[in-house]
Order: structure tokens, then sequence, then C-alpha cells
């Protein structure tokens, strides 16, 4: 099936709705879970659709599921997450378990953008899996979703230190692969709030691969550590890139003490990279 994002006419929040509902097209359904979640629609419908086509694919066996069926529930994931309803967490928890690796790490990302730390447990099953964060048989994919998986734990448990799980995530902050360092050490920041967390950060900064440089730029500012706000200012990369960063640290910073002139600092450097 090609992708309609990259094709796919502008359509209505009632267009979006309809093509959810039909199950003639997966391309359309695929779409229209993709709209409902890119434009945060609120219409009373769209949670419950969404989750009617995520459920599709939580079957007992993977074989159960059509391809199609994978590829729309990603999107209603992807989506329910974006649209941060509770009603959505316990499907996605289900998700979470889903043979479908794709799947997983949607689950993932959306349950660490719904807040709710009662899925924290789940999530640190996973990353307790056996080889976790070693390669599958491709070897270009974990078996895990780990990044995603990393994150969402730093968002739900941000600012409330917990030293099992600091004890579970410290491994993956010395994992051969820099992506996945850095959101190990996003989430030890975010979590204690501790400025050795930040060095390392900082250090990979200066990674040689412009790729890791731009994941930790954003790391960085989803962590909201003002100091290195000019470390991503100077930071080589595009400069739409650091200015996403600088915003997080702008929009949520660690340390909840409002400091003025941190805040005057990061908007002056913003300006600079306009």
């Amino acid at each position: 099936m090609s992708d309609p994002q990259l094709s796919g006419e502008p359509i209505s929040e009632a267009e979006a709705l309809q093509r959810l509902r039909q199950t003639e097209d997966p391309s359309q359904r695929y779409y229209a879970a993709w709209w409902l979640g890119r434009m945060r629609s609120r219409h009373p419908d769209a949670v419950p659709l969404l989750l009617s086509s995520l459920s599709l694919a939580l079957c007992e066996s993977q074989d159960v599921a059509s391809a199609d069926d994978l590829f729309v529930a990603r999107n209603a994931a992807r989506a329910l997450g974006k649209l941060q309803a509770p009603s959505a967490l316990t499907t996605l928890l289900q998700a979470l378990e889903h043979p479908d690796h794709d799947l997983r790490e949607a689950a993932a990302r959306s349950i660490g953008e719904l807040g709710d730390p009662m899925a924290i447990p789940a999530l640190s099953r996973r990353l307790q899996q056996p080889r976790a964060a070693e390669p599958t048989g491709q070897g270009v994919r974990l078996n895990e979703p780990c990044e995603a998986l990393l994150e969402a734990l730093g968002d739900l448990s941000r600012g409330q230190p917990n030293e099992e799980l600091l004890t579970l995530i410290e491994p993956f902050s010395h994992h051969e692969r820099p992506v996945l360092r850095s959101s190990a050490l996003r989430a030890l920041l975010m979590i204690s709030g501790e400025e050795r967390w930040a060095n390392a950060l900082m250090a990979l900064l200066k990674h040689e691969q412009l790729q890791v440089r731009r994941a930790v730029l954003m790391d960085v500012g989803a962590c909201g550590w003002r100091p290195a706000g000019p470390a991503l200012a100077n930071c080589l990369a595009e400069n739409s890139l650091k200015l996403i960063a600088l915003k997080g640290l702008v929009e949520q910073p660690l340390q909840q003490q409002e400091n003025q002139s941190e805040e005057k600092e990061l908007l002056q450097l913003m300006d600079d990279l306009l």
C-alpha cells in the first residue's frame, strides 16, 4: 500500500471521520487516522474510531491481523497519543505487547504522551525483555523499540527520582548506538535532574554524525535543561532543529523555578538563529 500521507489531498474533519469508518480502502483509513492526530481533532467520534482501528490489529495471533490492519493501527496508535485521550491507555498498553515492532513503538510513544504514570511498569517490562537492546536478525532495528520506551519512561517520571527505574535505564546510556545512548541520557536527566547526565548529552552534541547530533538536539530540548542553550545554538545542525530544541527549553524547563534572565537569554539565542 502506498503512503497516502505523501499524496493525499487536503480533507475536512468530517471527511476524515467518514474515511476512517469505511472498511473497503485501507489507504483512506490510514490517511484519516494520521489526519485526525495531526489536526488534533476534538470531534467526539475521533477517539472511538481510532480505538476501533487499533483494536482490529490486537489479535491473539499475529497472523489474524492483516498487513493493512497493522498499517492503519500504527497510525491510530500515534494519533491517540497526539489527542492525549486517557481512555486509550488500556488499548495502547495491549498494543505494547503486540508482536509487531512498529506498533509497539507507536504505542510506547503515545503512552508517553498520555502522561499516566500507571503505565511505567508495563514500559519497564518491555525494556527488561531478554536481548531487548540487541539487533534483530536483520541487524538494523533492535528487538524492542528501546528509544521510544526510554523516552516514554522519562516523560512519565519527570522530576520524580526512582532508584529502581534509574538502575534499569542506566545501562542503556552505555549502549554502542549513540542515538540510544541519547534517549537513555534524556530519560535519566528528566527523572533525576542530575547534571552528570546533562554533561554526557552535551558531549554527544559534538558527535561526528549529523544524524546523531539531530537526535541529541531533540532530546535536550525535550529535557528542558536550560544551561544547554548556548550549546544547542552552536551545534553543527540545521537552524530549524536548533530553534525547535531551544523552544523546548523555554516551554518546559526541567527546574520549575522561574528564571527570567535564563528565558531572555534563550529567546535571544532563538532570535539570533532567525
